[in-house]
């Protein structure tokens, strides 16, 4: 059976779902916003949404009627079975996939988010390092309003409060700063003693074990940069690996941006998505495994021998932070281009199907069908319901699937920075109906499993082993696949356990 035909099957049973999921008349907040009445095609018309109460404890609104039992367990286990089967489909060779591998990862999953929800010296040891990346936050701020501020006011007026004046600084400090950790030698120290750990507890070769811990620090094409030397010689399930692990993580740079995305100016509120986030990004490293090793199964030989190039970012600490710096630089200008342009697609996408809906009385339906939710023919609304069945499975509250749907969609076909932006703007608006979506969705998003993200690996890749283009070209589409599979296993298991 062909990948193709199976994504043609995985897509008529996804779209059959989708009909049995959503045949309900529920009233539930509409979540598209009229071209005609507002300038933003992210945020959803929430005049009528049903106000969640704002709760800075451990998980948000805490006071929800449902709670830990044995549905959440069993929707949880259905989730997950769920994702693995589709792994399993997808799989180059189910006779050989390791399966004390797979469950092995999925225990280290679960003992991760147990421990960040109910076990205080990890839920302290995560704050810790959640409160180190709230002051690097902090110490950005410092430059930016130096650079910035009014020599009237001594502040940064109003008028410069946006997302390129307060956003993108942050991600040139945490590029220059990440150069300077790795320069130093302490980013590779942390990352071998990861990898040291994965290689004994999941059979991995030592090479695609450091990869896959380094990219929880680091991007997807920076962290292979630890294994320059292995990359040639690798074979199909490790190459597969080191991508789909690019895919499943975050970098440092980005989880930082998105603490300031969902925790706004609130310092709690800070805090509580910095812990989560970075949670994401940790279990999405044996989520990545797990799936990984289910696609290509290893069946070679590995060398668990784990050696981390030697090579350094700059010739000196001033060096390291310069180069460090022009990457940010050019990191940060490549997410502002691409927000630009994608968020302009959106509009110019939304622009022709809502008019061909009033054209053809399909805005009038759309209302009817959804019971409200969505008025008119969108991308948010195509979206929403071509995933929300996969929301259903993963134990996402029936009111909000269809808000998770578009924002896996946004993730996948858009980037995880538009699907952030979006639900930062769900979230200030108030549009879930259960506060657990807002954390699910936070789980789900992490990684940079996007379309786009497939050309960045068979260039960034490609260019440190040339002989490995073509393997990364076919397995672009199963990487995908992988690390979009990861995330939503972290999110499953997330979502059983907070109840």
């Amino acid at each position: 059976m062909t990948f193709q035909f199976r994504s043609l099957l995985l897509t008529a049973l996804v779209l059959t779902m989708t009909i049995l999921v959503n045949a309900q008349d529920s009233p539930i907040p509409d979540t598209i916003a009229s071209m005609a009445d507002t300038m933003s095609i992210i945020t959803p018309d929430v005049a009528d949404a049903q106000i969640t109460p704002s709760d800075k404890s451990n998980l948000l609104a805490m006071d929800r009627s449902s709670g830990f039992n044995l549905m959440t367990i069993l929707r949880g286990l259905l989730g997950m079975i769920s994702l693995v089967l589709i792994a399993f489909l997808f799989s180059t060779n189910r006779k050989a996939v390791n399966w004390k591998v797979v469950f092995t990862g999925i225990a280290l999953q679960v003992a991760l988010a147990v421990g960040v929800l109910y076990v205080p010296f990890i839920q302290y040891f995560f704050e810790f390092v959640g409160k180190l990346f709230v002051l690097i936050l902090d110490f950005t701020k410092a430059g930016t309003e130096f650079l910035f501020k009014s020599f009237s006011s001594n502040e940064i007026e109003s008028a410069l409060q946006n997302f390129a004046v307060q956003i993108l600084p942050t991600i040139i400090f945490f590029s220059a700063l990440t150069s300077l950790l790795f320069y130093l030698g302490i980013i590779q120290k942390i990352v071998k003693g990861m990898a040291w750990i994965m290689t004994r507890l999941m059979n991995l070769s030592g090479a695609e074990s450091l990869s896959v811990a380094g990219n929880i620090f680091l991007g997807q094409t920076e962290s292979p940069l630890m294994i320059k030397a292995y990359l040639q010689k690798m074979n199909k399930s490790e190459i597969l690996l080191v991508m789909i692990g690019g895919m499943a993580t975050l970098a440092g740079g980005v989880l930082a941006v998105y603490i300031s995305f969902l925790g706004g100016s609130d310092p709690v509120q800070r805090l509580l998505f910095a812990k989560h986030l970075l949670t994401a990004s940790v279990m999405a490293a044996p989520g990545a495994i797990v799936i990984s090793k289910i696609l290509v199964p290893q069946t070679e030989s590995i060398d668990k021998t784990i050696e981390v190039n030697k090579e350094q970012i700059g010739s000196n600490v001033l060096d390291s932070i310069s180069n460090g710096t022009t990457e940010g630089l050019k990191l940060a200008v490549n997410v502002a281009a691409m927000l630009l342009v994608f968020i302009a697609f959106i509009a110019l996408f939304n622009y022709v199907t809502i008019y061909i809906g009033e054209l053809f009385g399909l805005n009038a339906t759309i209302s009817n069908f959804s019971g409200g939710r969505y008025t008119e023919l969108s991308l948010q609304f195509m979206l929403g319901y071509l995933f929300s069945p996969v929301m259903w499975l993963i134990g996402v509250n029936i009111n909000d699937i269809t808000l998770l749907g578009r924002l896996l969609g946004e993730k996948i076909i858009l980037t995880e920075f538009i699907g952030y932006v979006s639900l930062s703007e769900l979230k200030l608006a108030n549009a879930f109906t259960d506060s657990k979506s807002i954390i699910m969705a936070t789980y789900m998003l992490c990684g940079f499993a996007n379309f786009a993200s497939i050309g960045i690996q068979i260039g960034g890749i490609g260019s440190l082993a040339p002989n490995q283009r073509v393997l990364l070209s076919k397995y672009g589409l199963r990487a995908l696949l992988g690390g979009t599979l990861a995330s939503l296993l972290s999110a499953t298991i997330i979502g059983m356990l907070i109840g």
